[in-house]
């Protein structure tokens, strides 16, 4: 945090010599009783009177500490920077029927589409980037995002097992997966 007129917290310093005076005048005073044994009195308990006797001075401290605060301005050191960059939108739509489990690409058809993708999405650092899952039916794993780290996430969580936990039917709803990408 920076402060724009930080000379203005020495100002503080004065809190100090204030809570000395105030230590000494509570301890000069006097009781206006005198008694010959304060044993009794020091058993006893202490009223709501005395267990707040030094409210006001705490009170008086935080405020002027926080008015100490407001002189000096403080501001933060967030800063927005607007960058302009070139890119496009672009939606992933990855099916995950069982049929992706064949083993005709190693290990399996599903693991080499999440790779190409994974490979895709890391060249294209400027591009919107979403995800659309289908099967029997379809829906939108993760809409268009700058947020790549979010996205590849979501992609290296994909499963092929959502139809068979029944998430989704199963099946290769192609058409569906474009219309919801669209």
């Amino acid at each position: 945090m920076n402060f724009e007129s930080p000379l203005y917290l020495l100002l503080l310093l004065l809190v100090i010599p204030y809570i000395i005076w105030y230590w000494f005048r509570h301890k000069a005073s006097t009781p206006s009783i005198r008694v010959s044994s304060t044993a009794a009195m020091f058993q006893a308990p202490k009223s709501l009177r005395q267990r707040l006797q030094h409210l006001p001075l705490i009170l008086r401290v935080a405020c002027y500490v926080f008015a100490v605060i407001a002189l000096a301005r403080p501001q933060t050191s967030n800063s927005w920077s607007s960058k302009h960059t070139e890119g496009i939108d672009i939606m992933l739509c990855m099916d995950v029927s069982t049929s992706m489990l064949a083993e005709d690409l190693k290990p399996n058809r599903i693991e080499a589409a999440k790779n190409v993708a994974l490979e895709f999405i890391s060249g294209r650092p400027d591009d919107n980037i979403g995800l659309t899952l289908f099967a029997g039916e379809a829906y939108t794993q993760c809409p268009m995002t700058v947020d790549h780290a979010v996205l590849l996430n979501l992609l290296n969580g994909m499963k092929v097992d959502m139809a068979q936990r029944g998430l989704i039917d199963d099946g290769t709803a192609i058409g569906m997966g474009i219309a919801n990408a669209l």
